[in-house]
């Protein structure tokens, strides 16, 4: 009775190391309870092999069989499964199935947390069909599967584009008994918004109010997202006016959705009352919030509240990011202060961010539609950074003033830099310069835009 005392004792001990990442020390309580006769057991090097697994590497969780041989100790089926779960984690994936085959040729039974691991990895690896016959596995063995098994069939299925085939599963093993969980609404929900059925997410979601659980953040934030994602806003916003009447907690993230929302079709005060709301909550803003308040407040062509909020940020403790200078460059252009745009763009350069190609884009952008086009070619030959984004904004907008020789210059050195220009703007071009008489040009085009399409 002391030694089963001392050994349950010494793996409490093990597993407290192990969780908070202390492997030596956890290694120094074997050894010294091995010195005061008490020996460890099966579960305290499988308690080993989940923890190196986990915050070492594979190859360092299967040392631990030799030891367990060493001293007569046979690795049972937790032992596998804490090695399975750790390829697969390190995405070693061909090792999970090399485990697996070892643990049969040994004559430990796989349970059912064996396969929910091997069906993940087949998942991973977009192999669907071989996850499915892991899971009929399962029910041929005469194991029950949990409700982990499903939750993975169903999560693998969506991801791999079986929304329809997830949620005739999901309503076969409902009506057999099934109880579905929260992340099992969760699961369905998302794959149905990502394939783009948002009606039929919506009603799951009406399935899931019915029962006796209550929907989280995740769930609302998921079907606004989407729906706000494909243009369809008020539904959206309807979704987030459930959501609130219900009195379902909601968090940061679903606020900054729906105000960002409001502000794209233009109703501001209800924007900021979604802020007023967050405040009154006292959920505090951070600088993605701050940022959505910037874009806001610069569609709306308030500007000197911008500023106040940029003086708010740093009062914070926060910093604005390349997003909130973007905005910002952008209202003022909005506005017709293209000078005092170009200022605040030589300012960000100061700032030492990696990267302003999004700021300078739309400056380009900008300066295009103000009709400041030469002063949107200088700025653009002095980037040293640029996208397609930055080619097909520029070659448009000279398209727009036709001056297609401009365009068919910009455009052959986007192509030239292994970039492409998308396809309505390139046929625009080549359609202009044939109308401006530039025949052998539109061929030179015409040939580069073929090679191109066949190096890509």
């Amino acid at each position: 009775m002391v030694c089963k005392l001392s050994t349950r004792l010494m793996n409490i001990c093990v597993a407290s190391f192990c969780k908070v990442q202390q492997l030596e020390k956890a290694e120094a309580v074997i050894i010294d309870a091995i010195r005061l006769g008490t020996l460890p057991d099966v579960v305290t090097y499988n308690t080993l092999v989940a923890a190196y697994c986990r915050f070492v590497d594979l190859d360092a969780g299967y040392s631990i069989l030799s030891r367990m041989r060493e001293v007569d100790i046979n690795p049972n089926v937790i032992t596998y499964n804490s090695l399975i779960a750790g390829a697969s984690n390190h995405s070693l994936l061909s090792r999970c199935f090399e485990l697996f085959d070892e643990m049969i040729m040994l004559g430990i039974p796989p349970d059912v947390w064996s396969y929910n691991t091997l069906m993940h990895c087949f998942f991973k690896l977009y192999k669907p069909e071989e996850a499915n016959t892991v899971f009929h596995d399962i029910i041929m063995t005469n194991l029950s599967p949990c409700s982990t098994s499903l939750n993975t069939m169903f999560n693998g299925l969506c991801k791999n584009g079986y929304t329809s085939s997830a949620l005739k599963l999901f309503r076969y093993f409902k009506q057999n008994g099934f109880v579905p969980q929260l992340i099992t609404y969760n699961i369905l929900i998302d794959g149905l918004c990502k394939s783009g059925r948002l009606r039929a997410a919506r009603r799951v979601l009406k399935e899931l109010e019915e029962s006796n659980l209550e929907p989280n953040a995740s769930t609302y934030t998921t079907l606004m997202k989407y729906f706000f994602r494909s243009g369809k806003f008020e539904e959206g916003i309807e979704v987030f006016y459930e959501m609130k009447n219900k009195g379902y907690t909601y968090d940061a993230f679903s606020y900054c959705t729906v105000s960002s929302a409001f502000a794209k079709i233009g109703r501001l005060n209800e924007a900021h009352r979604c802020y007023e709301l967050m405040i009154e909550k006292g959920i505090k803003l951070d600088i993605v919030c701050y940022n959505i308040l910037v874009n806001m407040y610069c569609i709306g062509g308030r500007l000197e509240e911008v500023y106040n909020l940029l003086n708010e940020i740093e009062e914070a403790g926060l910093k604005c990011d390349e997003y909130t200078h973007t905005t910002l460059i952008d209202g003022l252009c909005r506005a017709g202060n293209i000078d005092g745009a170009l200022k605040h763009l030589k300012y960000m350069d100061t700032l030492g961010f990696d990267s302003n190609l999004v700021a300078y884009n739309c400056m380009v952008d900008r300066l295009c539609k103000a009709g400041y086009i030469n002063k949107a070619l200088r700025i653009f030959r002095k980037m040293d950074v640029r996208d397609c984004i930055t080619y097909t904004s520029l070659v448009h907008n000279l398209c727009n003033e036709r001056r297609y020789f401009d365009a068919y210059r910009v455009l052959l050195a986007c192509l030239n830099q292994g970039m492409k220009v998308f396809r309505p703007t390139q046929r625009v071009v080549v359609k202009g310069l044939r109308s401006s008489g530039l025949y052998s040009e539109a061929r030179k085009l015409q040939s580069k835009i073929r090679l191109s399409t066949i190096l890509q």
